[in-house]
């Protein structure tokens, strides 16, 4: 076999499309869209304050997906990182919690880009889980289809997608401060920002939502054998997607609460934007906030799948998945049975999804199950951080808080968020499929490793 056809497409991108490709991971408008319903169900007027406090959070596990990328530049991120300080084991379960993560991510993330579409072109079928889910099967198979052509035309189409999205999104977070600042639906103050207002009960009800809204920006660490720099712009990228996206999630969510009334934030539902976008400009113009939608979901789907695609690619490399999972097109030269297994899971779990009710269910259901998995790989690698440099800050001391004490903050915050949920704020089905989808995992385990035996003797 060709060194083609075992290598990624190497040097592909720089730091202002590695930037992209976190932003887009964490897709505002689809994020913003998809959960700030619930975010402001769960802890009213004290959103924004939930936001910024998850995002000091998320920059503690960003140092750490840094510096950890810089002792080992792999596809496979926190499977790799955690294979080599801590053992095999403890890796395979990081990588196969993200790649959990990104399956149900099919689900919850087609559903808004299927009713955003329908919205536009047949919007008495939004609340009709059978059409919903038909459309999203379609959105996602071309998609893959584009993912499978190769890394540059997906990162060109992240660069349009990402662009269009955040300009809207400003327009939108602008015009909304400009017309109702001095009337605002709700009053936002300092008090609102101050942490001793939150009980812990309200406080994990929004940041479990919070945390989801933040996931992807990781993904500029999957692509790091495709990066120009592999140890040093990844990081970057990282840590310049949190201040965006951060400062995007905490202005919209500030928008979305004087704009709008509890009453039509609730019936907004996943179509907030639309509803913020509505009031603001006469029809039909508020459609822009449809189209947003439709290319952010679009860039965050790529992101995922790229997430998935790169950390299975590299477990098949190493032997902790079957050999046919790491198979590299050719001509491409993307890993294609990866991306065909992902495109096949995401349908089949759709299909499953239509069985909901609502689509409200079927999204809070995804929401809780993936912040389940992401708490996990990400709180494993604050850990695994300060653990690997625990010596180096002895020589510098300056970067003990970089290294060690912010990581481990954020990890120990990101198990006890994850444990009160599933003890005592999310419904059975969620801690079923978020526990149930990790501990399926125990059985590609048993048999690669007895394959492995196996071929020893």
């Amino acid at each position: 076999m060709s060194e083609k056809e075992t290598k990624l497409a190497t040097r592909s991108l720089g730091l202002t499309e590695s930037i992209i490709m976190g932003v887009s991971g964490a897709a505002p408008a689809f994020s913003a869209a998809a959960s700030t319903a619930a975010l402001v169900t769960a802890v009213g007027i004290h959103s924004p304050s939930n936001i910024l406090f998850c995002g000091l959070i998320m920059f503690g596990v960003a140092f750490a997906f840094m510096y950890l990328n810089r002792m080992s530049a792999n596809a496979g991120a926190s499977y790799a990182w955690l294979s080599i300080i801590f053992n095999k084991n403890i890796g395979f379960f990081a990588g196969w919690s993200l790649l959990v993560a990104s399956t149900i991510f099919m689900v919850c993330g087609t559903i808004p880009l299927a009713t955003s579409t329908l919205a536009l072109i047949k919007p008495e079928m939004v609340s009709n889980p059978m059409w919903v889910t038909a459309i999203a099967a379609g959105w996602l198979t071309l998609i893959s289809a584009v993912l499978l052509k190769g890394i540059k035309i997906t990162s060109y189409l992240q660069i349009l997608f990402t662009i269009f999205e955040i300009g809207i999104l400003l327009f939108v977070i602008i015009a909304a401060f400009v017309y109702f600042l001095e009337h605002p639906n709700h009053v936002i103050t300092f008090d609102s920002f101050n942490p001793f207002n939150f009980s812990l009960n309200l406080f994990v009800k929004g940041a479990i939502i919070s945390l989801f809204l933040f996931w992807g920006w990781d993904v500029t660490m999957n692509l790091t054998e495709e990066t120009k720099d592999p140890h040093k712009i990844p990081g970057r990228a990282a840590l310049w997607s949190m201040v965006i996206i951060t400062l995007l999630f905490v202005a919209f969510i500030m928008c979305a609460l004087i704009v709008l009334t509890d009453e039509e934030i609730q019936q907004a539902g996943p179509n907030i934007l639309l509803q913020i976008a509505d009031k603001l400009f006469p029809k039909p113009w508020g459609n822009i906030a449809l189209i947003a939608v439709i290319t952010s979901s679009l860039g965050t789907i790529e992101t995922s799948i790229l997430q998935f695609t790169r950390t299975i690619f590299a477990k098949s490399r190493d032997g902790v998945l079957h050999k046919r999972w790491g198979k590299i097109h050719t001509s491409w030269q993307t890993p294609w049975t990866a991306t065909v297994l992902i495109w096949a899971l995401g349908i089949i779990f759709l299909i499953f999804a239509s069985q909901e009710p609502t689509i409200k269910d079927i999204i809070n259901v995804s929401i809780d199950s993936i912040g389940l998995q992401v708490t996990f790989y990400y709180s494993l690698c604050g850990f695994a951080c300060a653990w690997h440099y625990r010596t180096a800050v002895v020589k510098k001391f300056s970067r003990v808080i970089p290294l060690v004490i912010w990581p481990i903050i954020s990890a120990v915050t990101l198990i006890s968020i994850a444990t009160y949920g599933a003890m005592y704020t999310f419904n059975k089905k969620s801690v079923l499929i978020g526990i149930g989808g990790m501990l399926i995992g125990i059985f590609p385990l048993l048999l690669n490793k007895r394959a492995s035996s196996r071929k020893k003797r």
